[in-house]
Parts: C-alpha cells; sequence; structure tokens
C-alpha cells in the first residue's frame, strides 16, 4: 500500500510540473535557445579565449598572453580611427534611414494605384544578396563608368575632367559606404515602421480628427508615441546590423584611401584573417561586444518605458 501511495504521489506531482503554464513554454523555447547557444556561443567563447594569446593562422590555440593584445590595439592609431569610423558609419547611417523609413512608411500606408511596385522596389534592396549589391555599387562608384559622375556631368554639377572620386578620397569614401549601407538598411525599418502603424487601432485616428489633432500635431502627439516602442527596436537592430557588418566597407573600399573607411570589423579581418593574427583580431572583434551589450540593453529599456498602455 505504501509503494502505491508514494507512485501515485510521484503520478500528481508530475502532473502539477508538466500542467504549469511555464513548462510547456520552456520545453518549446528549449531547441531555439540550445541552438542559438551552440551557434553563437561557442564562437564567442573561442573568440574571447584567443583574444587572451598569442594564436596565429593556422592554429586555435597559442601562448597566454593575457590583455597583451588588448593593450597593443589601444596603442594602435589605425585600431583608434577605426572605432570612430564605426561610430560614424553606424550613427550616420541610422539616421538616414529612420527618416527615410519614416517618410517612406507613412507614404505607403495609404492607398494609391501603383502601391505594390513601389512596395516591391522599397523591399528589393533587402530582399537582393548583399554581395551583388556591393558589387553594383563598386561599379557605380567606378572612376571612369560611374553612373552618378555621369549624370553630375550631365547636369553641369561638375567637370568631365574634374568629376569626384567617390573612392578614392577619405570624405567620398566614407559617404560613399554611408549611402549604400542606409539604402539596403531603409527597406527592414520600412517594413517595422508599417507595422507599427497598422498595428494603431482606427479608434485612435477617429478619435484624435474628433479632438481636432490633424497634420504634424496628430503624427507628434498621437502616431509617435505609439509607434515609438518598435521604432526603437528598429533602430536596435540597425545599429546592430551596421556596427557587425563587413560586407559593404571591406568590398568597396577594404578600409581605404590610407584607412579613413576602416572599421572594426574590416580591421579584424585584416588583422586576423589577412594578417594571420589571429588573436589580436579576436580582440578587435570584442571590442564591440560590451558596446553593443550596453546599446541593446538600453534601446530595450526605452522600448519598454515608451510602450503606451
Amino acid at each position: 500500500m505504501a509503494a502505491v501511495a508514494v507512485g501515485g504521489s510521484r503520478r500528481r506531482r508530475l502532473r502539477y510540473v508538466t500542467e504549469r503554464r511555464g513548462f510547456l513554454a520552456t520545453l518549446l523555447i528549449s531547441p531555439a535557445v540550445l541552438f542559438i547557444g551552440a551557434l553563437v556561443g561557442a564562437p564567442l567563447v573561442l573568440a574571447i579565449y584567443l583574444s587572451f594569446t598569442d594564436a596565429t593562422a593556422g592554429s586555435l590555440t597559442g601562448p597566454w598572453i593575457g590583455l597583451a593584445n588588448f593593450r597593443h590595439e589601444l596603442r594602435d592609431p589605425i585600431f583608434v580611427d577605426a572605432i570612430w569610423h564605426t561610430f560614424l558609419f553606424t550613427a550616420i547611417s541610422q539616421a538616414v534611414v529612420i527618416v527615410c523609413a519614416g517618410l517612406l512608411a507613412h507614404a505607403l500606408v495609404h492607398k494609391f494605384r501603383g502601391r505594390w511596385v513601389l512596395r516591391f522596389f522599397v523591399l528589393l534592396p533587402w530582399a537582393a544578396p548583399i554581395a551583388l549589391t556591393a558589387m553594383g555599387f563598386l561599379w557605380f562608384y567606378d572612376t571612369q563608368a560611374s553612373i552618378f559622375t555621369w549624370f553630375l556631368v550631365k547636369l553641369h554639377f561638375v567637370s568631365a575632367t574634374n568629376h569626384p572620386s567617390w573612392l578614392g578620397t577619405p570624405r567620398a569614401a566614407m559617404s560613399s559606404i554611408i549611402t549604400v549601407q542606409a539604402w539596403r538598411t531603409i527597406p527592414f525599418a520600412t517594413v517595422i515602421f508599417l507595422a507599427g502603424i497598422a498595428s494603431i487601432p482606427q479608434e485612435v485616428d477617429d478619435a484624435a480628427a474628433i479632438d481636432g489633432a490633424t497634420g504634424l500635431r496628430k503624427f507628434w502627439y498621437v502616431s509617435l508615441p505609439l509607434q515609438l516602442p518598435i521604432a526603437l527596436v528598429a533602430i536596435l537592430f540597425g545599429i546592430i546590423f551596421t556596427a557587425t557588418d563587413m560586407i559593404v566597407p571591406y568590398i568597396l573600399t577594404a578600409g581605404g584611401p590610407f584607412n579613413s573607411t576602416q572599421v572594426l570589423t574590416t580591421w579584424a579581418f585584416q588583422t586576423g584573417i589577412n594578417a594571420g593574427n589571429v588573436g589580436e583580431g579576436a580582440a578587435i572583434a570584442l571590442f564591440m561586444l560590451p558596446l553593443l551589450a550596453f546599446v541593446t540593453v538600453a534601446m530595450l529599456f526605452f522600448a519598454r518605458r515608451a510602450e503606451v498602455t
């Protein structure tokens, strides 16, 4: 009888645990957590280990040197400039993205003839392979065959013999890669803004119209507060995608001219892969981790505070 009672008690406890709301949620999300942990966690742990070693190409181990890689990079003027270039590349491109995506989303939310065609062309940069996009812009920025230069010459803004070298001077090269990065990120932010606008109940717009809130007043006092949480999420994703992107700067300029467009990702690649200093490359890449973690926590905190209840 005692054994039967104990068995019944265990079954009741098991049933109680399995019927709890959190059990099913944990069971369903655990495969995704394990997959992400294996896909992201393992390389991250390896990168942290390599940053404290003198590992070189062809080996994932090396003599333990502590913080020497980090101290060496902090004294390197190219690395210091790369931090500043990464900030400019990220901040300016995302400012352009937010403004353009907001305008496009508010235009595309209205019904008009040919709206689906315009939406298709807006989404096309995001759907196109990034390597193909960068190679296309590499041709657009070509010194001899640039279509941008051709338009400027035809409009008599520049001379045919003294036209801009889009990727040959520091300021023009930085502006060029910022333009390409903004162009390919705008569609993603536009979709998020469209989702935010679509989530606003029609009753809210009707109440705002009754209260006399139209035009800019309606946008500032009604639409913007309701869209702010999802807009902050769009900004967060844009910052992370841009700060960790290497393809656009590397294909267009490879950090040149004279390291004027060198960002942390390209410098980490050139140091760790091209130069074979795996430990230093890992240290350079890890400099972004605490900053991006701080930005992520801050943006999610403000998004939570901005939620309208």
